[in-house]
């Protein structure tokens, strides 16, 4: 009997942690025990990112049953490559207005967090728009650069431009988020992701297939659903953002431009947005060079290996952004030795969780190619690609704590000059190496990533045990 009552009230507590962390209570995470505030963060901010990698795959189902479904699936793919350019720059306004508001909290000024916040949204929204003109201009241009065939790319353009069209929803929608995770608040972040992508998915069928008086816009459909989606994600943002009883929200006052506070700001920015740029150049340069090496099919099959593992991915992205929060308030409130052991906590849940990952890869990869492809060829490569890339998954969860780690800190510079060599003087001379000279083909690029994961989460983890990231103003 004794054995009963304390089961029910293990699963009892379990139930009221989890409500606890979706209702996204406002608490000091400065002060509460260490593994329940890398949780609390942690499972709101795997959801979130879930759902972000939600919207890519839902694309990818719909238009991988479309006749020429390569041509779309490719579409699909280059584009999302194309635009992480724009996460790229996303990302870094994000981490940046997560490491100043963090700071800020914990120092427990709620106001500096949300004027930071504020400035934050004035120079992604001008920087975003610019490019989101030139992405629909050039659509077409795009594709074609990226090493998608002249059918592929007249098939394409409206799916590219009406996506890069709505760039600006893309920015807001990983800003905002990032606000709110800097003040504690993942449950809100969580929620957002929740509300666009259940638009997506309901809009997806209706506007690629056509439903009633609703015509069939076929693989532009996806798009248009997406943008939709994501646009609607974005207004609930800023209801609560603006809206609501907490210490923490945003007024008309805090956007007035306050220079010293942009200069902050872009002073960690910028550094942020090469370091995502360089990984996200990278991650265009190998989408091409599999293009190039494996044709249409191979383009395709490496397209949905990486959507499948962008969506596994993502969730683990999303628990090592806990470490960003927590490093960022923790130096607020001068508790830098309780900042690294939050760190290092988080690094044990992400490894378990890329483990399960890379077992799911390994024994589950043909079930979960078939829902995205019809094609034989295409499901082959897809099964490879994820074979070979699962072999690293272990070292990409320990890394992107490490970057986020030195992110939260307000290091941004660190991570960059890492996923330079990484990237761009490693990877990308190793991938070209093993596809062309040795001729290995795309198999040669699949290699070339998780060696050199491998690599940059090894240097990444010595740097952070230096310490230098303790010592950050910002």
């Amino acid at each position: 009997m004794s054995f009963d009552h304390k089961g029910t009230g293990k699963v009892s507590a379990a139930l009221l942690f989890l409500k606890q962390a979706f209702k996204g209570e406002e608490m000091d995470y400065t002060t509460i025990s260490i593994r329940r505030a890398v949780l609390l963060l942690a499972i709101p901010m795997m959801l979130e990112m879930s759902m972000e990698s939600v919207f890519a795959l839902v694309d990818l189902y719909f238009v991988g049953h479309l006749k020429e479904s390569s041509f779309a699936i490719q579409t699909v793919g280059l584009t999302e490559s194309v635009l992480t350019v724009m996460y790229s720059i996303a990302i870094g306004m994000s981490m940046a207005a997560t490491a100043v508001v963090a700071r800020r909290i914990g120092e427990k000024n709620p106001e500096g967090a949300a004027h930071s916040g504020a400035q934050a949204i004035l120079v992604a929204a001008v920087v975003t728009v610019l490019l989101s003109l030139a992405g629909m201009i050039y659509a077409k241009e795009i594709l074609l650069l990226m090493g998608a065939s002249e059918a592929a790319a007249e098939h394409g353009k409206q799916f590219t431009a009406i996506m890069m069209g709505s760039s600006i929803s893309i920015m807001l929608l990983f800003l905002i988020n990032g606000i709110f995770r800097g003040a504690g608040n993942a449950a809100i972040a969580m929620k957002s992701l929740w509300v666009a992508n259940l638009c997506n998915i309901i809009l997806c069928p209706v506007l690629i297939n056509g439903w009633g008086p609703i015509p069939a816009f076929g693989l532009t459909g996806a798009a248009m659903a997406t943008a939709t989606g994501r646009t609607i994600g974005v207004l609930y943002q800023l209801f609560h953002l603006f809206g609501g009883k907490r210490a923490f929200k945003l007024k008309r006052h805090h956007f007035n431009m306050d220079i010293p506070v942009i200069r902050s700001l872009v002073r960690i920015a910028v550094p942020g947005i090469f370091q995502f740029v360089i990984a996200s150049c990278s991650w265009i340069v190998l989408a091409r060079l599999v293009a190039v090496t494996g044709g249409d099919q191979g383009s395709a099959g490496y397209q949905t290996a990486l959507r499948l593992m962008m969506f596994f991915m993502l969730p683990a992205w999303g628990m090592s952004n806990a470490a960003s929060t927590l490093v960022g308030q923790n130096l607020g409130a001068n508790a830098a030795k309780r900042a690294e052991a939050s760190v290092m906590t988080t690094v044990k849940f992400n490894v378990l969780f890329m483990l399960m990952v890379s077992i799911i890869f390994f024994f589950l990869s043909g079930w979960l190619v078939s829902f995205f492809s019809t094609e034989d060829a295409v499901k082959s490569v897809a099964q490879t690609a994820m074979y070979i890339m699962a072999c690293g998954f272990i070292f990409y969860g320990v890394g992107m704590v490490m970057i986020n780690a030195f992110n939260g800190s307000g290091d941004t510079w660190t991570p960059t000059w890492v996923n330079f060599f990484g990237f761009w003087l490693f990877q990308i001379p190793l991938a070209y190496f093993l596809a062309v000279y040795i001729g290995l083909n795309e198999r040669g690029v699949f290699i070339a990533i998780p060696v050199s994961e491998a690599a940059i989460t090894v240097a990444s983890f010595i740097l952070f045990k230096r310490g230098r990231w303790k010592l950050k103003k910002v």
